[in-house]
């Protein structure tokens, strides 16, 4: 648990803000509140949620692959990590490796709203809002909140949240070796989502040749063999019984 809470602090949270005291104190398998990420106006996390719209399929996985693999092929940032949340859809997780203005966050996520119009939600809705910190248990539902492996994404797109808690090993797994965006690439970013003739059109990131991933991207349709890769490159065992078992769906 200690690894964990360590990572969780590395990549999003504020040091000494009442979000990081809160986690030092958060109990393993205990529910928690969501938390507010930012303190004194600014935020080290921009956190994107992707909600399954009325009568649709899976297309807000879809939709998260699309933001996610733009945001590294054509801004060149680093990946995000991908989570779900106990009441249902997904939500990408971005570092911030130097804190950064709310209202820069702002202007970073309106920006890819004009992207992807009708895929995001409008920045004042979250930047600054409090949120989940996976792993966390809604005590109303008994699910769970929680990381996963981007690979397995779509397994979950009928599922609101998890029935059991998450090991801290294999959230630790999905979080180490992640890195956070460097202030430079972020005000790059920024600049090129600026409204104006200037700005930065979306690219559609084709598919390689030999019918591979692009390093780095998310796979969308990961085996459960790449799954233990990914755990076994970390000397980590996995005993996912969740994990298995949507992969079996």
């Amino acid at each position: 648990m200690e690894k964990l809470i360590s990572e969780l602090i590395r990549l999003y949270l504020l040091p000494g803000s009442p979000a990081a005291q809160a986690l030092a104190q958060r109990g393993e398998g205990r529910a928690c509140a969501p938390v507010d990420l930012a303190a004194d106006g600014v935020t080290r996390a921009i956190v994107l949620p992707f909600r399954r719209a009325a009568g649709e399929d899976a297309h807000h996985w879809d939709r998260l692959c699309t933001v996610a693999n733009a945001l590294q092929a054509d801004f060149a940032l680093p990946a995000p990590a991908v989570s779900v949340a106990s009441a249902g859809g997904y939500v990408l997780w971005l570092s911030l490796a130097v804190p950064v203005p709310l209202a820069d966050a702002r202007r970073f996520v309106d920006g890819l709203a004009r992207l992807w119009p009708d895929t995001l939600p409008a920045a004042g809705d979250v930047v600054g809002a409090p949120v989940e910190l996976p792993p966390c248990l809604d005590a109303a539902t008994g699910r769970w909140a929680a990381f996963i492996h981007p690979g397995m994404g779509a397994s979950f797109a009928d599922e609101s949240g998890l029935e059991m808690a998450p090991p801290a090993p294999g959230q630790v797994a999905f979080l180490d070796g992640l890195e956070s965006i460097s202030a430079d690439r972020f005000q790059a970013a920024l600049a090129r989502l600026a409204p104006g003739p200037a700005s930065v059109q979306p690219l559609i990131v084709a598919a390689p040749r030999d019918g591979g991933t692009p390093a780095g991207l998310l796979l969308k349709d990961a085996t459960l063999d790449d799954i233990v890769r990914h755990l076994h490159a970390r000397n980590i065992e996995p005993t996912f019984r969740f994990l298995v078992d949507q992969a079996q769906r």
